[in-house]
């Protein structure tokens, strides 16, 4: 218990990065979710809670309902989803999960990043075992439920963390069982205010603050590609980011 929202802290001011990213990064995965089941909300859980994450990010309407169309067009090719992964400089593990419409130019892409920055991309598989890969609800807080309560509840769903934050609760469970959870909240009429999925490194690796800046340009350079959903690494959180 403790290490998710950790990490959750740690990341949070930097989150998706800049307004413009959480758009494209949310508009795509809409599309990928009406493509595969659908585009009613009613009958399409993921887009149902998508729609959530739209609301909650401010996301304007017209984006949502353009991504909805998106994947209904005769000439939309569908986007590909893929995971690259890699050692940035200083032997820290990064983990690029990426959506494209064109894979060859993608991972000549996120290769040149890791080759111009001073890394290099390993073979698929190969990194994931560093990361524990979880989905993440955020829900509002209701009057007279504890969080004791719930967890005891959830346990049952894969759930192993859950924290308070400001007016909501967040919850740390398996990826697998993201469904079955989603479905617990909303039959018990809990308001899911967001979803996404991490991944949580297993482990840490200190660096000093010139390391930093060095792996830190690999990580925003493929933050950046607008084919790059995630970037997840194993490199030890900046603690005065936190306060």
């Amino acid at each position: 218990m403790g290490r998710a929202f950790e990490y959750r802290k740690a990341r949070k001011l930097k989150r998706w990065g800049n307004m413009a990213r959480v758009f494209t990064k949310l508009g795509k995965e809409i599309t990928i979710a009406v493509k595969a089941s659908g585009g009613d909300p009613d009958t399409n859980p993921r887009l149902r809670v998508l729609m959530q994450t739209a609301k909650k990010e401010n996301m304007p309407k017209e984006n949502v309902e353009r991504a909805i169309k998106k994947a209904t067009s005769k000439d939309f090719t569908d986007y590909k989803e893929m995971n690259y992964e890699g050692y940035g400089p200083y032997g820290i593990a990064i983990f690029v999960e990426t959506a494209t419409d064109n894979t060859t130019r993608t991972v000549a892409n996120v290769r040149s990043y890791f080759n111009k920055n001073g890394g290099s991309l390993g073979t698929t598989g190969s990194l994931e075992f560093l990361f524990q890969h979880k989905c993440v609800f955020h829900i509002a807080k209701k009057e007279g439920i504890s969080l004791e309560d719930l967890e005891l509840e959830l346990i049952d769903y894969g759930v192993d963390e859950l924290e308070e934050d400001e007016d909501e609760i967040v919850i740390y469970g398996e990826f697998a069982q993201n469904a079955a959870i989603q479905k617990y909240l909303e039959e018990n009429g809990y308001e899911i205010t967001g979803n996404e999925f991490v991944r949580i490194p297993n482990d840490t690796k200190e660096v000093t603050p010139e390391q930093r800046e060095q792996i830190e340009k690999l990580i925003e350079k493929l933050e950046d590609d607008e084919d790059v959903q995630n970037v997840f690494h194993n490199m030890k959180e900046d603690d005065s980011e936190e306060e």
